[in-house]
């Protein structure tokens, strides 16, 4: 034991040994699933970079910047309900992370039909999501926004919109299709008979799942700091 001890340091020499070489920081971590954290920590700073650069421009522009809940209203039963549309795709989203938590869950414990059946259905949230975004974008267009102006205010207002919202929304389809594409694989037993193909893994691993997992849940992760800045301010 004290050869141990003496072989990995303690305190902030410990985290520097540790985080120094990749023999111990990912000596027990899949390629995969370390490849997928590198990708999302990629990511991060891609959507980092938009909504800094959408809080500056909102904060910087002398033209005054378009009202949230007066832009994003929907007309129902005669009243405006302020980001009514905004709020349930927030609940989609939200509620598609608790049934692909559930789907990793039966994953690892080789449940096929119950982790195919749970990635289906957050896949349809997703593809709800996407549906209504587009429904957002559809109603915008018409009402004459464009990436280079929009009847409310700061021509700013649009390029942001369309940039971050469409940027996001193609995380979401591309989750889409994979979860499908996965979803099939887990249904047929592809991972319990070894069946060769894209993303199928050694027999017995549900590990793709935990790693479309990962993904699924930054792209909610995000959406929830999208709807804060843009929506909500």
């Amino acid at each position: 034991m004290q050869e141990m001890a003496a072989a990995q340091p303690s305190g902030w020499r410990g985290v520097v040994a540790d985080w120094a070489s990749d023999q111990r920081a990912f000596k027990n971590v899949s390629w995969g699933k370390a490849m997928m954290w590198i990708f999302l920590l990629s990511d991060t700073f891609v959507f980092s970079c938009f909504l800094l650069s959408y809080m500056t421009v909102r904060s910087s522009t002398t033209v005054p910047w378009p009202n949230p809940s007066e832009v994003f209203a929907l007309e129902i039963g005669g009243r405006s309900i302020p980001l009514i549309l905004i709020a349930i795709m927030t609940f989609v989203l939200i509620s598609s992370s608790g049934t692909m938590a559930m789907a990793v869950n039966f994953g690892y414990r080789r449940d096929r039909v119950r982790t195919a059946a749970l990635m289906l259905v957050t896949a349809a949230f997703g593809a709800t999501f996407v549906g209504m975004q587009a429904f957002e974008w559809t109603k915008l267009i018409m009402e004459g926004v464009r990436p280079w102006g929009n009847p409310w205010g700061a021509a700013q207002f649009g390029s942001c919109f369309f940039m971050i919202t469409g940027f996001h929304g193609t995380h979401v389809t591309i989750g889409v299709i994979f979860l499908l594409a996965i979803a099939r694989k887990v249904w047929r037993g592809d991972f319990d008979q070894e069946r060769p193909g894209f993303f199928t893994s050694r027999k017995g691993r549900y590990e793709i799942v935990e790693i479309m997992g990962l993904y699924w849940h930054f792209v909610d992760l995000v959406w929830v700091f999208i709807f804060a800045f843009f929506y909500l301010w």
